[in-house]
């Protein structure tokens, strides 16, 4: 009798909250542009400029750069659609290396990588906000703060308030995007270029084709930084109507559009300023603006820097709060970040883990140098994420021939072509860690510390715990 109670409990238990698929492919899209472009092609084209000394080169590592995230995105396209699950790189690396380097991951991002980036990210639009509306520069991070609280309250409020007010900051900074290219390319300019701008020294191409070499790998480093992003959608892939289907379309949609944007942004920042003004431009697109529109067009587009480092930080906050909460739902993290909230779908906890992680690098000001330590680590992620392709396909065509189902999306051109993405993945993280060992040992440290806390949980998992089921 005492067993048929419990049995009759089990048999009436209520069934486990799961992730509501409510957005659809403009959605994805829109998650996936939000992603990628924060404040880096605000910032990034002068480094670049500086780096290859010429505007041909110049385009030319912005076009390869777009060449590595198209890849990319099939990549990611079709591991979204082998395993259309909540955590994304997380449920990959688990799938086909096993958990602890899927913990790490996981610990990475929840201790620097996602919170790091919201604290650097939020402080950036704040700036740009206080400047904007007259505020004083020391209120900067009180607004910081406030962006944060209010954005993590939105996504806890729902995956579909969350991904509208990313949708509209979305489309907001597309729109001063397009406002800076259009201008540039119909209208004449009404302002002579700043003078800083104008003293450039001049800048000298690259003497022979091995400096070439050298000079676009160093280039190369700030374009793929500004193109990363892209993978996050991957972690709501749960809460995409069919999934399987959507997430792909809307990785290859909104990488397409990013690498449009792009290379667009640059011809007009080169149109404006040249070659010599990029590379000694502090703040590229403001002085375009300022060459065309005048003050108003600075004014113009620092609304449109903030709508997109807004809508940055908003995306971070919802997609990276899914890999904790995957996390967690195979018994590596507290358990309470696996709950899902039975109104909202949404997982609070771990929402508010992340926001309070956040607030805490903000605060104290360590969310620069921690950033700056594992900044490689993210690489190692893609590549490593990349090469989960060969495992995943390989165990799938065994299912297949079982009588298990398999990928109807595939990468063109794989192996060849994920073999590309791994070395960019490896070069970005060997030119990150040539360019400051001291650093990279730092970062390789706090990635290590995470082992002894995977031991930790893994330990106390239950050993017949399942894997994370959508």
């Amino acid at each position: 009798m005492y067993m048929g109670h419990f049995g009759a409990m089990d048999i009436h238990a209520p069934p486990p909250v799961r992730y509501a698929p409510r957005l659809g492919l403009f959605s994805g899209t829109m998650l996936v542009v939000g992603g990628i472009i924060g404040s880096g092609i605000f910032l990034s084209p002068s480094v670049v400029a500086q780096r290859v000394g010429t505007a041909p080169l110049t385009l030319a590592a912005w076009g390869i750069g777009a060449v590595v995230a198209v890849i990319g995105g099939f990549v990611y396209g079709e591991l979204g659609a082998r395993r259309p699950q909540a955590g994304g790189t997380y449920v990959y690396l688990r799938e086909a290396f096993g958990t602890l380097p899927a913990f790490l991951y996981g610990w990475a991002l929840f201790l620097i990588m996602a919170t790091g980036a919201i604290a650097a990210v939020a402080m950036t639009g704040a700036s740009y906000l206080a400047t904007l509306l007259g505020v004083a520069p020391e209120h900067a991070r009180a607004i910081a703060i406030a962006l944060i609280v209010i954005l993590t309250a939105l996504n806890v409020l729902g995956v579909r308030i969350g991904a509208t007010t990313g949708n509209v900051l979305t489309v907001l900074k597309l729109s001063a995007i397009v406002i800076l290219v259009v201008a540039v390319v119909v209208m004449s300019p009404s302002h002579p270029v700043p003078v800083a701008t104008v003293a450039a020294a001049p800048l000298l191409p690259p003497p022979r084709w091995s400096a070439t070499v050298v000079a676009m790998g160093a280039a190369l480093v700030p374009v793929l930084f500004s193109f990363g992003g892209w993978q996050q959608t991957n972690a709501v892939a749960e809460e995409l109507r069919d999934p399987a289907r959507t997430l792909p379309r809307a990785l290859l949609l909104g990488v397409l559009i990013v690498a449009a944007t792009y290379l667009l942004v640059n011809l007009a920042y080169l149109r404006a300023l040249g070659v010599a003004g990029l590379a000694a431009s502090s703040a590229p697109a403001a002085d375009t603006m300022f060459v065309y529109l005048g003050p108003a067009g600075r004014t113009l587009i620092t609304c449109g820097i903030v709508a997109s480092t807004v809508g940055f930080l908003g995306m971070v906050i919802l997609m990276s709060a899914r890999v904790y909460q995957a996390m967690a739902a195979d018994g590596l993290f507290f358990q309470r970040m696996a709950a899902l909230h039975p109104q909202t779908r949404t997982p609070v906890v771990a929402l508010v883990a992340q926001g309070a992680v956040a607030l805490v690098l903000l605060l104290t000001g360590t969310y620069g140098q921690l950033l700056d330590y594992v900044v490689f680590a993210d690489w190692i992620f893609f590549g490593a994420t990349a090469a989960t392709l060969f495992v995943l396909r390989k165990r799938d065509a065994q299912q297949g021939a079982q009588g298990g189902t398999s990928s109807v999306v595939r990468a063109p051109g794989h192996p060849f072509t994920t073999l590309l993405f791994i070395a960019a993945a490896i070069y970005v993280v060997v030119g990150s860690i040539l360019s400051n060992p001291g650093n990279a040992a730092r970062g390789a440290g706090l990635l290590a510390l995470g082992v002894p806390v995977y031991l930790y949980w893994n330990a106390r998992r239950p050993a017949t715990r399942p894997p994370a089921t959508p």
